[in-house]
Parts: C-alpha cells; sequence; structure tokens
C-alpha cells in the first residue's frame, strides 16, 4: 500500500515535472526560434525593398537625363545627309569669315585713305577784281630787268579773273566784253610765261588789264 502511494507520487510528480519542465522548454525555446525567424525575414525584406529602391531612382534618373550617352548625338542613318550638312556648315563658316575679312580690309583702307580737302572754287568777281586793281599803280620798263614780277602778276589775276566771270551766277554772257578782251591777249600769250615773251606783249597786257578796269567801272554791281 505503502509502495503504490509512493510510485504513484514519484509518478505523478516526475511526470508533472518532466511534462511541465519539457513543455515550457519546449514552448519558450520554440517561442524564442519562430520569434528570431520572422525578424530576420523582415530585415531580408526590407533591405531588398531598399536596393529595388535605389535600383528603381538610378534607372528613372538615367531615362530623364538621357542616359550616360545623351549627349552624344545619334548617328544619322544617312551618311550622304550628314558630309552633306557638314559641308554646309563649313561653307557658312568661310562665307562669314570672308565677310568679316572683307569689312576689316575696308574699315582699314578708309582709315588709311587720306582725306580728301576738297578744292576751292574761283573767288568771287569783286574779290579777283580787286586784287587786279592792286596793280593799277605798278609797271615795268621793258629790257631793263625788272617786269617778270610784274607782267607775269598781271597775268595772272587776268586769268583768275576769267575764271570768277565763267564761274559768277550771272553767267558768261553778262561779262561778254571783258571775256572777249582776255581771250584774244591769252591767244597771243599761249603757255609761254616767260619774261622775254611777256614783255613783247607788255602793251598787250596792260591794255587788256586797263580796259577790264574802265568796264568794271560801268558795272558797279559786279564788284560791290
Amino acid at each position: 500500500m505503502l509502495f503504490r502511494d509512493a510510485v504513484r507520487t514519484t509518478t505523478g510528480t516526475g511526470a508533472r515535472t518532466a511534462t511541465g519542465t519539457g513543455a515550457r522548454a519546449a514552448t519558450g525555446t520554440g517561442a524564442r526560434a519562430g520569434a528570431r525567424r520572422p525578424a530576420r525575414t523582415g530585415l531580408r525584406t526590407g533591405a531588398l525593398a531598399v536596393i529595388v529602391a535605389a535600383a528603381l531612382v538610378s534607372c528613372t534618373q538615367a531615362s530623364s537625363d538621357g542616359g550616360p550617352g545623351a549627349d552624344v548625338p545619334a548617328a544619322s542613318a544617312d551618311p550622304a545627309a550628314d558630309r552633306a550638312r557638314i559641308a554646309e556648315d563649313t561653307e557658312d563658316t568661310e562665307d562669314t569669315e570672308d565677310t568679316e575679312n572683307a569689312d576689316r580690309a575696308e574699315r582699314e583702307a578708309a582709315a588709311e585713305e587720306p582725306t580728301a580737302v576738297p578744292t576751292p572754287g574761283p573767288a568771287l568777281v569783286r574779290d579777283a577784281f580787286a586784287t587786279l586793281q592792286a596793280t593799277l599803280d605798278d609797271t615795268c620798263t621793258p629790257g631793263a630787268g625788272d617786269c617778270a614780277y610784274f607782267l607775269g602778276r598781271v597775268t595772272q589775276e587776268l586769268t583768275e579773273l576769267d575764271e570768277s566771270m565763267r564761274a559768277d551766277d550771272k553767267g558768261p554772257g553778262h561779262f561778254k566784253q571783258p571775256l572777249a578782251d582776255m581771250k584774244v591777249l591769252f591767244d597771243k600769250l599761249g603757255d609761254d610765261r616767260s619774261e622775254a615773251h611777256l614783255e613783247k606783249y607788255f602793251s598787250e597786257i596792260v591794255g587788256t588789264r586797263d580796259g577790264i578796269n574802265t568796264w568794271m567801272q560801268d558795272h558797279p554791281d559786279d564788284y560791290r
């Protein structure tokens, strides 16, 4: 009786103890192991998601920027068209350079070209006549060697007066008489202005001067 009770006690206690301990140990170990497995799985899943997201961002940027070769122009399917375009661009560049060079040369030529001084026209009739009048009190003696300046000056004054009368607004017809007298004198003198030659026409030179002075005195509006 006592032996059976002891066996039951031992059996029950051992069974409970073994069962409880084994159950708790098994349950606790299994639970911890099960908890670690989902955690590791979640970490792997999260890391994979980050990698995938980064790859998507990289692809998106590459697509937006045109990719590594975005800056490189695509080769034309028609090589002849490429050559024609290159030739046209080269021709345009050469034309531009030619135009610039021509403009530069023109500016340089204009800068080097001296400014043309306008040639003054004939003096007014009254001014030309005034200088001729200044010789009225002068004279010389042919053969004495003092006629070169005097006769040369009178001849020059008559030449300038002739030019002024022909250029005057009144026209050559207004100065018909003095122009005719000077023409006769100039035909005789020709181009020779040497002293000896002028002395031969001393009377004609002085007479033409005095005759024009008389005519001008009768036409005061032409010299006042």
